[in-house]
């Protein structure tokens, strides 16, 4: 049986729009708490107005095992300077106090939401205006622990699909997902190579041939052309590890952030958005 939300979530609103617009979405993601609780409240507050239409907001963990260097560093960055999973979804309804309408999803593994109690959590994530998770984690053989609970307190299970998921597995991976779709466009790590367009466009009609669900590409995206190019195949595209190199391309050498972190990766935002809304 498919669970999915029985409310509209933003998510569901935010891709309407954008498809009522005719445009694509551009999906950011930063570390909660990187570089400071302080900073990543300004910067994450700046992400809507630089175009941002979906903000994923990585929860630090110590062990990410999915993540490349760069996301590594950020979530280290961030426990370093006291991030929680309590000051986590702090900085969500910080955010919400302004802005009620841009989606936000979780990111990272299931073992902090697991501690924290998952019942717990998803009362907590859902008060504080979190509208879906990415749990990497968590295959779909497990869907009872976090995804169907998730979909039954109102939030969106999102599920990545891979270039090694094939048309035997995606009917797992597709059982309860909501929200959208993650295509993760190369195999391997967080901030790695670059995909191949034709590749891409060849697996999200794939994907979309089995699911109504938006289908946004991500991994491995670092300049507007390639947001361009991406969003041009699928609903959206999703960057990550350059926002996450661009906060720290302007810390001082304690690791603090400088006059510069907050404008300058407002201003990289800016531009990836262009690319993705020109697709």
């Amino acid at each position: 049986m498919t669970h999915t939300p029985s409310q509209k979530t933003r998510i569901d609103t935010r891709f309407a729009e954008l498809k009522a617009q005719g445009k694509k979405a551009f999906v950011g993601y930063v570390t909660a708490g990187d570089p400071d609780a302080d900073t990543s409240l300004k910067i994450v507050k700046g992400l809507p107005d630089a175009g941002v239409d979906i903000i994923e907001l990585g929860m630090p963990f110590s062990d990410p095992m999915a993540d490349g260097p760069a996301i590594q560093a950020g979530g280290l960055r961030a426990l370093n300077a006291g991030a929680t999973m309590i000051k986590t979804l702090d900085l969500v309804r910080a955010f919400r106090a302004d802005d009620d309408t841009t989606p936000i999803v979780l990111m990272g593994y299931y073992n902090p939401i697991y501690i924290y109690g998952v019942d717990k959590f998803l009362v907590d994530a859902k008060e504080a205006g979190v509208d879906g998770l990415i749990v990497v984690d968590l295959p779909p053989e497990e869907d009872e622990e976090l995804c169907i609970p998730a979909t039954k307190a109102g939030v969106n299970f999102i599920r990545l699909a891979t270039p090694t998921t094939d048309a035997k597995r995606l009917p797992a991976v597709l059982a309860n997902t909501s929200g959208f779709v993650y295509y993760v466009s190369i195999t391997g790590i967080t901030g790695s190579a670059s995909a191949q367009v034709e590749k891409v466009a060849s697996a999200v009609s794939g994907i979309t041939g089995s699911t109504d669900l938006p289908v946004v590409v991500g991994f491995g995206i670092k300049s507007p052309e390639q947001a361009r190019d991406m969003a041009s195949v699928a609903d959206g595209a999703v960057v990550g590890s350059a926002f996450v190199d661009c906060i720290a391309s302007t810390l001082d050498a304690d690791g603090r952030p400088t006059d510069e972190t907050v404008p300058k990766i407002l201003a990289l935002a800016a531009e990836l958005a262009a690319g993705a809304h020109a697709a």
